[in-house]
């Protein structure tokens, strides 16, 4: 199924997206209020603070990574496919990311979109891992339950979740959480073959390509970084979706070594894919 361009928006499958700046406006009946945006942040973790060897958070922060800003470079239909070319990076510093994002549609009304990252460092290396690989959408507050047919019932991240087993799982938003003393990044649910959103804002499908690792929220990564108590956690006005296809590892950095070297996230050329659809 090709894309067509009227007026402002791009038609693709069951999807509107902005001709401009390739943002996605809706998927049927579903409004998106930002996104999907290259995703590299996450809230530090106590372990990433290093107390022991890597401080990985200081050094993130040295980067830029947590002030992150994306801009669209170009944004056109190719043949069957809607093509946005996006640069990420932090003001004042040279070092960024090109993220190339290939949407396609199916006879379905399914929407396929294929991330390639291309890491734009004139030094040849970041210096450091990155925390996360993804995109994240800011979607209407009134998706409220989560089903997904993956690793559960708790969280798991590329180290830790040996006691996560594969099968099909439910929970309310704020049941993902997990309500650690210091606030910081968690919740995530790893290697889900699909997850569905529901609830009176409407429903959204996200499925793997093969696999996608999610966290839904009702604040953002920021707020969730700023917060020094949970109490200082409100739900906003929206839901915000992170679908990552790799996090760097927790590590044991607040008493003991960082990540093992087989869960570093490293600054590499990678893409990965998925697919969004309205349930049915």
């Amino acid at each position: 199924m090709a894309p067509v361009r009227r007026g402002a928006d791009v038609l693709l499958g069951a999807a509107v997206l902005d001709a401009r700046t390739g943002a996605l406006r809706s998927l049927g009946d579903l409004p998106v209020e930002e996104g999907p945006v290259l995703d590299l942040w996450r809230a530090p973790t106590d372990n990433d603070a290093g107390l022991h060897g890597e401080a990985l958070e200081r050094t993130w922060r040295a980067l830029g990574l947590d002030r992150l800003r994306t801009r669209t470079a170009s944004a056109a239909v190719v043949g069957d496919e809607f093509v946005v070319t996006t640069r990420t990076a932090a003001a004042g510093t040279d070092a960024g990311f090109v993220a190339v994002l290939r949407w396609s549609a199916d006879t379905s009304g399914a929407l396929r979109l294929r991330v390639e990252l291309a890491p734009d460092l004139p030094t040849g290396a970041l210096g450091a891992p990155l925390p996360r690989l993804g995109v994240r959408l800011r979607l209407p507050r009134g998706l409220e339950r989560v089903t997904w047919f993956g690793r559960g019932p708790g969280e798991a991240y590329a180290d830790t979740g040996a006691a996560t087993r594969v099968g099909r799982f439910g929970a309310t938003v704020e049941e993902l959480q997990t309500p650690y003393v210091r606030p910081q990044e968690n919740g995530r649910r790893a290697d889900a073959r699909w997850l569905e959103l529901r609830g009176p804002a409407g429903a959204l499908r996200v499925e793997g390509d093969p696999l996608v690792s999610f966290s839904a929220r009702r604040w953002s990564t920021a707020e969730l970084d700023a917060a020094a108590h949970t109490a200082e956690l409100a739900a906003g006005a929206s839901l915000h979706l992170h679908l990552d296809v790799a996090q760097h590892g927790i590590g044991t950095g607040s008493c003991g070594p960082g990540a093992l070297p087989q869960h570093r996230l490293e600054a590499v050329p990678r893409s990965f894919a998925l697919v969004l659809r309205p349930p049915g």
